[in-house]
């Protein structure tokens, strides 16, 4: 009796050891498996963090997310407006006449955003307000002639004018006389945009953009100059730096840079499109076509290659054989003129 007894308690050992080992091992796996997933989480996220933003208007890459919706600012170029605030962080900028033979700057900024001053801030035309909605931007600009007064009240855009916020938003620069003295800041267009119940955030299409790598056919070109008129302070040229496969900008034959930090302008693109230009009233506004398409001048890479340019959903963009021809990652200023006979290269 004795001895079942014993047997039966060595039984029960054996049992409640068995049941021991099954749950450290069970322990083991389940801490295994816990110490996996939380490496494999850290591996997700170092993945997700590592991921670079292409951004939509330049085809440069970041570091963080940008879902910032553009916006558009009238930039003077009068002489008296030189150097600008605020140009060498546009990712896209036009060159086009307003009255006379003085030409106005549109800034569509998206992937950088100036830290400190943009402008002077100028008035708006029509075409300006056309050129701008291909962005759907929140459109800068102090002032307006009737035709984009009537656009723009028309919501064809988001304005903020300066007309309604000079002295709050827009504040006036003493180092300069009016009307080449209208600045704003970036912080500005967010509480202007606030105020009116603009969004701010937006899913930007991009343009197109060539791989590192690709070629480009064409005539070598270090040196392109637009004369928007006889005058020397109209004329507008471009010099390549081939170590940094950019072309600095220069205005009146003087080279064109940031009046706050003293950088220089430069673009990796330079898009010349040819297009219609008519007087039509006796102040000499215009109307300039922007949707017909023509001949067409892209220089990048130190290159320089016959196009043709296209309105493509309120972009002008370089097509060539009726396709698109993509751009050089960087920036692209695109200089509206209307012969392309008196660009020297």
């Amino acid at each position: 009796m004795l001895r079942r007894k014993f047997i039966l308690l060595l039984v029960v050992m054996l049992i409640v050891l068995a049941g021991c080992k099954a749950n450290d091992s069970n322990s083991a796996t389940n801490k295994e498996e816990e110490n996996n997933s939380e490496t494999n989480g850290g591996n997700d996220e170092q993945e997700a963090s590592d991921k670079e933003t292409i951004y939509p208007l330049t085809g440069t890459s970041g570091e963080t997310s940008i879902d910032k919706r553009p916006f558009v600012v009238i930039i003077n170029n009068d002489i008296n407006a030189r150097p600008q605030s605020g140009l060498h962080k546009a990712d896209i900028v036009y060159e086009v006449l307003a009255e006379g033979d003085i030409t106005r700057l549109l800034a569509v900024f998206q992937s950088e955003i100036p830290t400190d001053l943009i402008g002077p801030v100028r008035s708006a035309r029509s075409y300006f307000v056309d050129l701008a909605k291909g962005y759907d931007p929140v459109f800068v600009f102090h002032g307006w002639s009737p035709e984009a007064r009537e656009k723009i009240q028309a919501h064809e855009v988001d304005g903020l004018n300066g007309l309604s916020y000079d002295g709050s938003l827009f504040k006036r620069a003493s180092f300069r006389k009016a009307p080449h003295n209208s600045y704003i800041t970036y912080d500005n267009i967010e509480k202007g945009a606030a105020q009116l119940a603009y969004f701010l955030e937006a899913n930007v299409p991009p343009l197109s953009f060539a791989n590192e790598g690709d070629s480009v056919e064409g005539a070598a070109t270090e040196y392109v100059k637009i004369p928007y008129s006889t005058r020397v302070v109209t004329h507008v040229e471009y010099k390549y730096d081939e170590a940094k496969n950019h072309y600095v900008r220069y205005s009146g034959e003087v080279k064109s840079v940031d009046l706050d930090t003293s950088e220089e302008i430069v673009a990796h693109n330079i898009f010349i499109v040819e297009t219609s230009h008519t007087v039509v009233d006796n102040a000499g506004r215009r109307e300039i076509d922007i949707t017909s398409g023509g001949r067409g001048i892209l220089i990048r890479d130190g290159i320089r290659q016959e196009v043709d340019w296209k309105e493509v959903d309120g972009r002008i963009l370089p097509y060539l054989n009726n396709q698109p021809v993509p751009l050089t990652p960087g920036k692209t200023w695109i200089q509206l003129i209307s012969d392309l006979d008196i660009v020297t290269y």
